[in-house]
């Protein structure tokens, strides 16, 4: 019975510290997914894992790969769900009260904004640097997920890199 009780607060432990390492880049993974409410999905990720804590293998990156593949089926049943309900209304800057824009509306809004740079890549481009660059996951891990080889996740980051780099490139420049 103690056995049971000290796995048990392993299993807290090893949440927690989850919880802690890993939920500013899922939240990052899922907000450059295009996930509406990236928090409230992030917490679904994790509400899914804890049950699945007894049966990780892997130490703290098995536990990391675990954490992303969640990520990643809930960012395709969000987008899933989002295609079967109807769209909702669009921003009306008439109606914000706010004087000065914040760095987050400059960092993601606009035409120029990251998430708008990255909205006009391929699917599989943008899934690839959402997973190496936001979620900050290997080579290995980021193939497993994505079911493809290294060598053609490499590639694939690599073509996205270049294809980014055109879009962020200024019209007229020599870049």
């Amino acid at each position: 019975m103690s056995d049971e009780r000290a796995s048990g607060a392993d299993q807290r432990l090893l949440f927690t510290r989850a919880y802690r390492e890993l939920s500013p880049a899922v939240v990052g993974y899922l907000r450059a997914r295009g996930v509406d409410d990236p928090e409230a999905v992030s917490q679904d990720v994790f509400t899914a894992l804890y049950p699945r804590l007894g049966t990780l293998h892997g130490g703290f990156e098995g536990l990391r790969t675990l954490v992303f593949s969640i990520a990643h089926a809930r960012a395709v049943d969000h987008h899933r769900f989002r295609s079967r309900v109807p769209a909702g209304v669009e921003y009306d800057p008439e109606y914000d009260r706010r004087t000065t824009p914040s760095a987050e509306d400059h960092a993601l809004g606009g035409s120029t904004g990251i998430v708008a740079m990255l909205t006009t890549l391929r699917p599989e481009y943008r899934e690839v640097l959402a997973l190496r660059i936001v979620a900050d996951l290997s080579l290995e891990i980021t193939a497993e997920i994505m079911g493809r080889s290294t060598g053609a996740v490499k590639q694939l980051q690599r073509r996205a890199l270049l294809a980014l780099r055109e879009v962020a490139a200024p019209v007229g420049s020599l870049a």
